[in-house]
């Protein structure tokens, strides 16, 4: 993985290699490789590098940001750096971050310190929490989702099947034929952390256990729709639809997993539907539900359900660099999996894998709704293989 570099590699370089202009800031979930990327370009090229990490820094003690800037800046003079580049991440971690940051930014461009600013954190919530307000004009974003089929093909050799099955996250590509210490690999270092620490300590999270408890069941039910009333009564800890409903939100903030509404000319309609539950990243998927990789390969109707949590997953990363909405739709006995939504036009997909027989839900939604295209994904329609390197706004052509 250390040689191996991901496509936002170009982008960060050339950007931190122009003249300063503008905050660099590179979001994205847990352990997708954003200090890995920024390492490797700090190596090639040649250009005084500061790296600070705020994740054990106290929240309410923002002026670490102001203390950590000033040392940068001395070091510089001390050195007669021409220029330099300041990394710091976890920023979000820490209150009022954006109005320090604004404030030394500022600072520097009076003073003409020619010292460049990347700052890494974790998907939405980073935006959410400071960069629209405070720093609005200052800062370019480069978002970084899960790890694509073709990269962890290129990088670990994955099969399809593998990453259909155990996701995208490099960091257990090791682990993949050991599924019990896979498992705990993904629960324990990855799911834990991103909870405990991306969700709970930057959200106004008054339920916590209950929010684990429903990010647990959503990541098995990944690919199926579940009311949030039926929801209520599986899970231990007390809550409300309106609770849960807001938790969901705040997981899809953080990429790791969506609740989708139906499709329907209604707004109103939408927003009271029963949620599709889609993980980002398969991975979380197999951890809360697989059972053997052998087993749930050959079972259709198991794998039938991998396949469609993967090409949901697909659509959700790529949607949010695109601008592309995401729904589905169902009426009574007949549904069509995915619903895209882009300028005004829609595109409807149906997946299948071998699990479902006839479905005229696509048929149905055609005449209803008139997409501008409808699509078969995996048999019979665009081959898997084909459709996971795809961009999807490729889909509206």
């Amino acid at each position: 993985m250390a040689e191996y570099r991901r496509t936002q590699y170009k982008e960060i370089e050339q950007r931190l290699t122009e003249p300063r202009g503008f905050i660099q800031v590179i979001v994205g979930p847990r352990q997708v490789g954003k200090s890995t990327i920024v390492n490797q370009v700090m190596q090639d090229i040649a250009v005084h590098t500061y790296s600070y990490n705020a994740d054990g820094i106290e929240a309410k003690d923002s002026e670490w940001i102001h203390r950590t800037w000033e040392s940068v800046r001395l070091q510089m003079r001390m050195e007669n750096q021409s220029e330099a580049i300041l990394v710091i991440d976890e920023i979000q971690k820490l209150e009022n971050w954006s109005e320090v940051v604004k404030k030394e930014w500022d600072d520097d461009t009076k003073n003409k310190l020619n010292l460049k600013v990347v700052l890494l954190g974790s998907s939405r919530l980073l935006i959410r929490k400071g960069l629209t307000e405070s720093l609005a004009g200052r800062f370019e974003l480069i978002r970084m989702g899960h790890w694509t089929y073709k990269e962890m093909h290129d990088a670990f050799g994955y099969s399809l099947e593998d990453w259909i099955y155990f996701g995208g996250y490099p960091g257990a590509a090791r682990f993949k034929e050991n599924l019990l210490r896979w498992k705990k690999y993904i629960k324990d270092s990855l799911v834990s952390p991103a909870i405990e620490k991306d969700v709970i300590m930057t959200s106004n999270i008054y339920k916590p256990v209950l929010m684990r408890q429903l990010f647990d069941l959503g990541c098995s039910y990944s690919g199926e729709m579940l009311s949030l009333t039926k929801l209520l009564g599986q899970l231990q800890d007390a809550g409300n639809v309106t609770t849960l409903a807001s938790y969901i939100v705040i997981l899809n903030q953080c990429n790791l997993l969506a609740g989708l509404q139906k499709y329907a000319n209604d707004d109103a309609r939408k927003y009271q539907s029963v949620p599709k539950f889609v993980v980002y990243n398969n991975a979380l998927l197999t951890a809360y539900r697989g059972k053997n990789f052998e087993k749930d390969r050959v079972d259709l109707e198991v794998w039938g359900r991998w396949v469609e949590s993967a090409v949901g997953g697909y659509l959700l990363t790529q949607s949010e660099d695109l601008g592309c909405k995401i729904f589905y739709w169902r009426e009574r006995n007949e549904e069509v999996d995915f619903i895209l939504q882009y300028q005004g036009e829609t595109v409807a997909l149906e997946v299948k894998s071998g699990r479902r027989g006839y479905n005229s839900g696509l048929n149905t939604f055609e005449k209803r709704f008139a997409p501008k295209h409808a699509y078969i994904v995996g048999t019979n329609g665009i081959p898997l293989e084909m459709f996971f390197q795809m961009n999807l706004l490729d889909l509206f052509e």
